[in-house]
């Protein structure tokens, strides 16, 4: 799988397949891609920032806080790949 994230877009993409894509679904934040066979090829979250942000509030205490202690830095965050 490979990830690029989009700064100026705040587009989070994440490539499961080489396959092209025939067409594609929204719902709500979230852009699935699919191949003519209907397998999922390309999944974008658009307004990735607040996305990741909202459902990492839903995982148990103990990962938010593994997560938080990366300290991450938002600068970097547009060389995800």
């Amino acid at each position: 799988m490979k990830t690029k994230y989009y700064e100026d877009a705040d587009l989070l993409s994440l490539r499961i397949s080489n396959t092209p894509y025939k067409y594609a679904r929204q719902n709500g934040d979230v852009i699935v891609h699919y191949s003519d066979k209907k397998e999922p090829v390309l999944i974008e979250i658009v307004n990735a920032a607040k996305f990741l942000k909202d459902t990492t509030k839903m995982l148990p205490k103990r990962i938010q806080q593994e997560i938080s202690s990366t300290n991450i830095s938002t600068s970097v965050a547009h060389r995800i790949r």
